[in-house]
């Protein structure tokens, strides 16, 4: 293997969330007669939902009560129609059966936890790292520091995979690679490898 350690991001990456979480907010924003269109709406999500949600708050002067509202769409929402990627819980499966190790690192709360369990992917990865742990968001690398200090590996056996600029910068700042998955869209000019499917994967791991 190239690297044996993956360390994965959630929302847009291990699981298709962004257009239950856009939705969500689009039928939030309606109720307060609000027709952005969804193509928009999705386009901020993919950034990140802070950025949607600071960004239409001070568009809009939305209140605290909007965002309780989102939140509460968002969460039944993703409960039913959360789904994650094609593939994710065998390439999750074949890197500990190859003698890797599978992390998450992700700005998402204690529903990853939720959705691992549901999809049982828990039993594949060795720790996970969520908004409760309290470490500075990405691009900050110190989740992957902690990770490499932990679990002493050095940090180029180590491969970040997000949807995001600031997945990348992350595993650069903290000497690992990054591979952006673009799902069909655009890809990154900082990363280390760029992928429209995660079976691609296979290959950058080079798992026998």
């Amino acid at each position: 293997m190239r690297f044996h350690h993956i360390i994965w991001d959630f929302d847009g990456t291990m699981f298709d969330t962004y257009p239950v979480m856009s939705a969500a907010f689009r039928a939030a924003l309606l109720e307060r007669g609000i027709d952005e269109p969804a193509e928009t709406v999705m386009s901020f999500f993919k950034v990140s939902m802070f950025y949607a949600v600071q960004s239409y708050t001070e568009k809009y002067r939305l209140d605290n009560e909007f965002f309780e509202r989102y939140k509460a769409l968002s969460k039944a929402a993703e409960r039913e129609n959360a789904r994650p990627f094609d593939g994710v819980a065998e390439l999750c499966r074949t890197i500990c059966e190859s003698g890797g190790k599978n992390y998450l690192f992700t700005h998402r709360g204690g529903s990853a936890r939720y959705f691992f369990d549901k999809f049982d992917l828990s039993g594949y990865f060795t720790e996970l790292i969520t908004h409760e742990r309290d470490f500075p968001r990405k691009p900050s690398p110190e989740g992957i520091l902690y990770l490499i200090g932990k679990y002493g590996f050095a940090p180029d056996d180590a491969l970040m995979v997000g949807d995001r600029d600031l997945d990348i910068q992350a595993a650069q700042g903290a000497g690992a690679k990054g591979c952006f998955f673009a799902d069909g869209g655009e890809a990154s000019g900082i990363a280390d490898y760029n992928i429209d499917s995660l079976p691609e994967l296979y290959e950058i791991i080079a798992i026998n």
